[in-house]
């Protein structure tokens, strides 16, 4: 972790690459000769695992800048525009929005090529010291949710939630609203928590609107906690208060099973087998995004993308980075979409 951060604190500053005249260099207005990247703090360590190896492979091109500012917020960024200006990759922890893509085409960027690079788990997890906690989707969004099912929030404990669980505070540690990991909570667990109730999953259709605010909204009143982009923080928080829990990306769960434990949910444990074959509720793709029009323009991008996709392989070393490969069939479907860049089918995007 030490490595990667001086990694970051010694790329952050751009160079000017002189007589470039291209798509990457803002119509004259300047270039760059490092590879800029941004997005997911879930999928940050894996491309810093990348960029490392990078310059040790290339040592003739500059060490690239890997920022971790969430997804949404990256795509902001990504979806800007095209030049030196704006990042070259995006990191994603959930599948690129339509709206995202409309943004993108608005600004110019109009070929955006989409590579899952493996699968994670948006991971529940406590202290190995804490009481012992079996969720279901209902539970968690029963007890985060700011109003459930439209009614005022009044759950203290998670007894109060459910009577089989322990009268212990609920205390969760989250993802702020720009990361990527925040929809996927609210996509793969808050939702299906709120359409068992009949009444609220109707007005999924009848008023999506409310059914969104609904389902989506998290509480503000202590009992979820937005604790930003960073992760490991989280984890330092669940070592000190065990009985709160939290919710992070599985690979920051393998990295510290001598502090924590996986929570099951739906009676499922989060674990490497239960993420890649789906049964886990939290399992959930992730993503790189290349800005094709600033191939020909930043140096080493196109070898950046082609070390990318010999380590994101079954036997590559991202798994001793605790990245699990994706299936065959998907991963063979980035392989096509790392070497052949052809940009990504908007339509296929939902």
């Amino acid at each position: 972790m030490i490595f990667r951060k001086a990694l970051l604190a010694a790329s952050v500053v751009a160079l000017p690459l002189a007589g470039c005249n291209d798509a990457a260099d803002g119509g004259g207005s300047g270039a760059r000769e490092q590879i800029r990247v941004v997005g997911s703090s879930t999928v940050y360590p894996f491309t810093t695992a990348v960029a490392e190896q990078f310059v040790r492979k290339y040592p003739q091109f500059q060490s690239p800048i890997v920022e971790s500012t969430g997804t949404g917020a990256g795509m902001k960024l990504f979806c800007a525009g095209v030049g030196a200006a704006h990042p070259d990759i995006e990191n994603a922890s959930r599948r690129m929005k339509p709206s995202e893509y409309e943004e993108c085409v608005r600004n110019g960027v109009r070929d955006v090529v989409e590579m899952q690079i493996g699968v994670d788990g948006l991971a529940f997890a406590q202290a190995k010291s804490g009481p012992a906690l079996a969720l279901t989707e209902q539970d968690i969004y029963e007890a985060i949710a700011a109003s459930p099912y439209g009614k005022p929030q009044t759950a203290k404990t998670w007894a109060d939630v459910n009577p089989a669980l322990p009268p212990v505070p609920i205390k969760v540690y989250g993802p702020s609203s720009t990361s990527g990991t925040r929809d996927s909570l609210v996509e793969l667990v808050l939702k299906p928590g709120c359409e068992t109730d009949a009444a609220t999953k109707a007005l999924k259709d009848s008023a999506p609107e409310q059914f969104e605010s609904i389902c989506s909204r998290l509480r503000e009143d202590g009992g979820y906690v937005d604790s930003g982009e960073n992760d490991n923080l989280i984890v330092q928080k669940l070592t000190v208060n065990p009985t709160a829990v939290g919710a992070f990306g599985y690979s920051f769960l393998e990295e510290n099973l001598d502090k924590l434990k996986g929570v099951p949910i739906q009676g499922v444990m989060p674990s490497y087998k239960s993420i890649q074959d789906g049964s886990y509720p939290g399992a959930r793709p992730l993503f790189l995004y290349l800005k094709k029009a600033h191939l020909g323009a930043v140096p080493g991008l196109r070898e950046f993308i082609a070390e990318y996709s010999r380590a994101w392989q079954p036997r590559g070393y991202l798994t001793r980075r605790d990245l699990i490969p994706a299936p065959d069939p998907i991963r063979a479907a980035a392989d096509r979409a790392a070497s052949e860049l052809v940009p990504l089918d908007p339509a296929q995007l939902k």
